[in-house]
């Protein structure tokens, strides 16, 4: 706002006394309507007012606009005063325009001509204001319009300092708003030079741009390397007064040095040798500066220094080529660990868990274990102590496992309740990894479980158990562990599961001791039983006909529990259902049947640790992965990562009849889709008991019209699979278009040759269905995925789906698979909202030969009402609740959408839950759609 006093503005000084003299919220909105009033008045009706009065009433919009009230009128006086030569009046004008103008106003095109025509004047300062509006309203069309002139004025030789600084962040704050614009190829060179700029303010904004386009087109700005590392190079090792007016707190253009210690830090070390030594030795002069003392107690003079080690640090852990540096710089760091402030010392952990990934520095960060171990147990901060825990796992080996483990174990026990979680997860996996002596880890497994029971994921107790299962050296060990912690007098529900799972497959080998007899057994387990929640006892009553078939002594004491009333007659069907299966096969099957259906675990097929697994979902930015591969590319080379044992996220399991409760029988090895669509899930596969139909899932074949029929709910799925191919689709529809995504994935170790899709529908020799198909490439690498895309436009009602015919060739062998799309005439409906009047008024109006289509079936599926509803709606319909009078039935509303028509349905579901049967009525303006959409719905029901 420019001043107010004087005799230019007096006005305006006026009437900002007046409000501030305003004794009440009502009399300052009085005084405000009054000069509202008058300011409209003199608007209107004055057609005299010169460029001083505008500019006045104008101030005084923009000052009652800051107070908070709205104001609907005054853009075009703003607007004329963009044309004025003086600077306060268009310096007003493009105020007003940056605070109040929306950028889809019916003014903006005069705007954008005045801007024009002041981005052409010779007057810089004229220029510079133009160039912050554009900024300020950052608008595509701004965008659109002058993102070609504003590089020109960048890199143009008569352009003076402030505007090239003003180009530079103007056309970054367009960058950001429309990333599609870059400078052409013609700028780039030019662009760069500016970081040899003399101007320190022009340099700082070139690298806050060249930082944005580096992330779009590294290589294209690649030759900015060395003109940054230059700029670096004198600032680092400037003086005082050479960098007078840009020294903050005695350190010299702090700002820009994180900038360009943040933009080094998107390429690789350069390859020039005398680039890399130079910017080597800045590394270095930054480090040790960070060790002279002080030459200000000013906390500012503290934070300019830390911020540009802290970067440094972060480019030296990026590089990871020079152990010297990386050496140094863990030092640096550990001076931090024991900081006075926590800001510092959180940066210094997190900094750390960095190095720990380095094998320069790996040994250095170990040496801060300590110091990193008191901070865990001491520091306030729960952020700090997080960052703690983290450095901790990153700087674990072989040489310090257990001491770690330990010092995590008893930390956990008064930890934090937000880390609790986290920290179990990173304990096991610890465990795991570095146990030399596999009874330690299950002692470690077990004491997580006693210490830290509620955060005990089921991946942690899953995994224990396969592991017992696939060493033998351990599961005598197991056995007794988990019988001596069941005596607890206060024993986790986890820790119960682990316990029958363990005993029913190994009791037998601690059943020699009298301490721990078969009738001891049970009888402690079952102790535990009804204070379990259903899924644990269900686990339970599997451990006990485990041990019939391991006991037989015991036979009577176990049938005498299952004949309980408690549980033969339980009321949660899963209960009832095995304690009735269970006791009938302990009555009549011989004890020759009884071995081969509980026959003991096979060992678990070796995969990457699900608890690893659950930390990087977690956590996904603490993975030390160099290289993150894609899902897909992860589940094909699956089969040959054994750098863990057992379980992966998608293992096939040997599944059986007899399971433990929470077992699923797992998809194929290589489930490709699962990431790409976000409606489907993952299920980490629990340990299964062995037994009835035992055998391994090798070659899951979906049947297309089955996935058809799912897919008629979502846009998102698996079209076909088998073992040697998966193709999935993602689609989005929009009124009567839609735009597909097809992919095909190879799941096998050769590849596909001469790959060709064929796209066919006999509707669209009828033109009712618009297909453009996108070619794909003709030879898919194995393990590999690639995508075809498909764009849909529904011209008029079809009936047939389109085809998708696959062929391809792998091993000499010819493959073809005929294949439908599920594009149905749903898949271009619009859910619409009425009342029960609107509903029923139009009901009644579709009541001509033709309109109508009702069908009365049996149901497929048992009745039921939230699953009917989520039907409905996946197919497409607006569920009207609280229109039909019988609040059994359902009744929907959609318009169906196409390029020559749109037509209203309306539909009527009514169940009969005695008779098992519907009635699906649905009304629509033509009889084609309804009777279409009876045959669609009929198979959902």
């Amino acid at each position: 706002m420019p001043a107010v006093r004087g005799e230019g503005m007096r006005g305006l000084a006026v009437f900002i006394s007046d409000i501030r003299n305003c004794k009440s919220k009502e009399a300052e909105i009085k005084r405000i309507n009054k000069e509202l009033a008058n300011i409209r008045n003199k608007f209107k009706g004055d057609k005299t007012l010169d460029g001083y009065q505008k500019k006045k009433y104008v101030c005084k919009l923009l000052f009652i606009f800051l107070l908070g009230h709205d104001i609907d009128f005054g853009h075009m006086e703003a607007v004329n005063l963009l044309s004025s030569n003086k600077y306060s009046e268009k310096q007003i004008g493009y105020l007003f325009i940056s605070v109040l103008m929306n950028a889809n106003s019916d003014l903006m095109k005069l705007i954008i001509q005045s801007i024009k025509n002041d981005l052409n004047s010779r007057n810089p300062i004229h220029v510079n204001l133009a160039l912050q509006c554009i900024a300020n309203i950052g608008s595509r069309e701004m965008a659109e319009t002058f993102g070609n002139e504003i590089p020109r004025l960048l890199v143009t030789g008569d352009t003076i300092d402030v505007v090239k600084q003003s180009a530079a962040l103007c056309l970054l704050r367009l960058y950001r708003e429309m990333p599609d614009l870059t400078p052409s190829n013609e700028f780039t060179s030019r662009i760069i030079h500016l970081l040899n700029d003399q101007h320190m303010g022009v340099v700082t904004a070139a690298v806050s741009l060249i930082n944005s386009l580096v992330n779009r087109n590294p290589d294209e700005y690649k030759g900015c390397i060395s003109s940054a590392v230059s700029r670096l190079s004198r600032i680092v090792t400037a003086s005082y007064t050479d960098l007078q007016d840009y020294t903050y707190y005695f350190v010299p253009a702090p700002w820009l040095s994180v900038k360009l210690l943040r933009l080094l830090q998107n390429y690789p070390p350069p390859e020039d040798a005398g680039v890399r030594g130079r910017l080597n030795e800045c590394l270095e002069t930054i480090l040790n500066k960070a060790q002279e003392p002080l030459k200000s107690k000013k906390v500012q003079h503290s934070n300019a220094k830390n911020a540009i080690l802290f970067e440094a640090i972060s480019l030296i852990i990026h590089m990871d080529n020079e152990p010297n540096l990386l050496v140094r710089a863990c030092n640096q760091l550990g001076q931090f660990l024991q900081h006075r402030e926590t800001n510092l010392r959180y940066l210094a952990l997190e900094s750390m868990c960095l190095l720990a990934t380095s094998e320069f520095s790996h040994e250095a960060v170990k040496k801060h274990q300590d110091t990193v171990i008191n901070a865990l147990k001491t520091e306030r901060d729960v952020s700090v102590r997080q960052r703690a825990v983290d450095l901790l796992y990153a700087m674990c080996d072989k040489t310090n496992a257990e001491e770690i483990v330990a010092e995590m174990l008893s930390y956990l026990e008064t930890a934090d309740y937000s880390i609790r979680e986290e920290m179990v997860l990173k304990v096991a996996i610890l465990a795991e990894k570095y146990a030399s002596d596999y009874s330690w880890y299950v002692d470690v497994i077990l004491n997580l479980i006693r210490i830290a029971g509620d955060y005990v994921s089921e991946e942690v107790w899953y995994r224990v158990i396969q592991i017992v299962i696939n060493r033998e050296d351990v599961q005598g060990y197991a056995a007794k562990t988990v019988f001596e912690a069941l005596q607890a007098p206060a024993c986790h529900e986890n820790m119960v599961k682990v316990a029958g799972y363990i005993l029913g497959e190994f009791g037998n080998l601690i059943a020699g001791d009298q301490r721990s007899s078969p009738s001891i057994q049970f009888k402690l387990l079952n102790s535990k039983y009804h204070l379990c929640s259903v899924a644990t006892r269900s686990l339970l009553l599997t451990t006990y006909i485990k041990f019939i078939n391991l006991f037989p002594e015991i036979k009577d004491e176990i049938q005498t529990v299952l004949k309980n009333h408690t549980n033969i007659r339980s009321a949660d069907a899963e209960i009832q259902q095995r304690t009735v299966e269970y006791l009938q096969l302990s009555q009549i099957a011989s004890s020759e049947v009884l071995a081969t259906v509980l026959e003991e675990m096979p060992p678990f097929p070796e995969r990457e640790s699900s608890i690893l697994a659950s930390l990087k979902k977690k956590k996904p930015g603490m993975t030390s992965d160099k290289v993150k591969r894609s899902n897909f590319a992860a589940s094909a080379n699956a089969s040959s990562n054994l750098s863990t044992d057992l379980l992966g996220l998608n293992t096939t399991t040997n599944a059986t009849g007899v399971d433990y409760p929470n077992t699923t029988q797992t998809q194929n090895n290589s489930n490709l889709l699962v990431d790409l669509f976000g409606d489907s899930t993952t299920t980490t596969a629990a340990p299964a008991a062995n037994g009835i139909n035992g055998g391994n899932v090798k070659d899951v074949i979906h049947s297309n019209e089955e996935c058809i029929q799912k897919l008629l709910l979502k846009n998102n799925g698996i079209v076909f699979e088998n073992s040697l191919i998966q193709i999935g689709l993602k689609s989005e529809y929009k009124q009567n278009l839609g735009r597909i995504s097809i992919f095909y994935g190879n799941k096998t170790n050769d590849s596909f040759l001469e790959f060709l899709p064929t796209i066919t529908c006999p509707d669209l020799l009828d033109l009712n269905l618009n297909i453009q198909v996108k070619p794909v490439e003709n030879v898919i690498e194995k393990g590999a995925q690639v995508s075809q895309s498909l764009n849909v436009e529904c011209v008029d009602h079809f009936a047939i789906l389109p085809k998708l015919v696959v062929q391809f060739v792998i091993n000499n062998v010819p493959h073809k698979f005929d294949l439908q799309l599920p594009i149905t005439i749903n898949k271009f409906f619009e859910p619409t909202s009425m009342n029960s009047e609107q509903f029923f008024q139009r009901w009644k109006n579709l009541n001509n030969p033709g309109q109508e289509s009702q069908k009365i079936f049996k149901s497929n599926y048992p009745i039921d009402g939230e699953s009917n509803k989520s039907k409905l709606i996946g197919f497409g319909f607006q569920l009207l609740e609280n229109v039909d009078p019988n609040p059994e039935n359902f009744v929907c509303a959609a318009i169906f959408h196409s390029r020559k028509v749109q037509v209203g349905c309306l539909l009527r579901l009514e169940p009969n839950k005695q008779a098992q049967m519907y009635r699906l009525t649905i009304r629509s303006s033509k009889d084609v759609t309804s009777a279409r959409l009876c045959e669609l719905l009929q198979d959902l029901f």
